[in-house]
């Protein structure tokens, strides 16, 4: 083989790596979040599960080297279930009687009179 090959090589091999840590990485992150799943309700479940089956499982969009599809999938649970988790957060800190949407910004709610 020639020096460019090698070095295309590397190259590839480097990037296949990094890809895989990339979706390793999220799907401990995604672990870490499953103790929030009861709070969550069936549309965290879903998701939760769905990208886990969708990493693991070997049927996949891309071939398993290129692990950029299951990354996708896994930083869309993510993003989807920190979402669910603000919304609970915020509905657990609201205090009775306040009402359930926060004011638009630039306006201010006035009381009526």
């Amino acid at each position: 083989m020639s020096r460019q090959m090698w070095i295309l090589v590397v190259l590839v091999a480097i990037v296949a790596l990094a890809t895989l840590v990339g979706a390793v990485l999220l799907a401990v992150r995604l672990v870490r979040a499953r103790r929030l799943l009861g709070a969550l309700g069936a549309g965290g479940k879903v998701a939760f599960y769905g990208a886990l089956i969708y990493t693991i499982l070997p049927v996949d969009v891309l071939p398993d080297p290129i692990y950029l599809d299951d990354m996708g999938v896994l930083a869309g649970a993510l993003i989807y279930l920190t979402r669910l988790a603000h919304k609970h957060r915020a509905a657990q800190r609201r205090l009775p009687g306040q009402p359930e949407s926060p004011p638009e910004q630039g306006r201010l709610r006035r009381p009526v009179s």
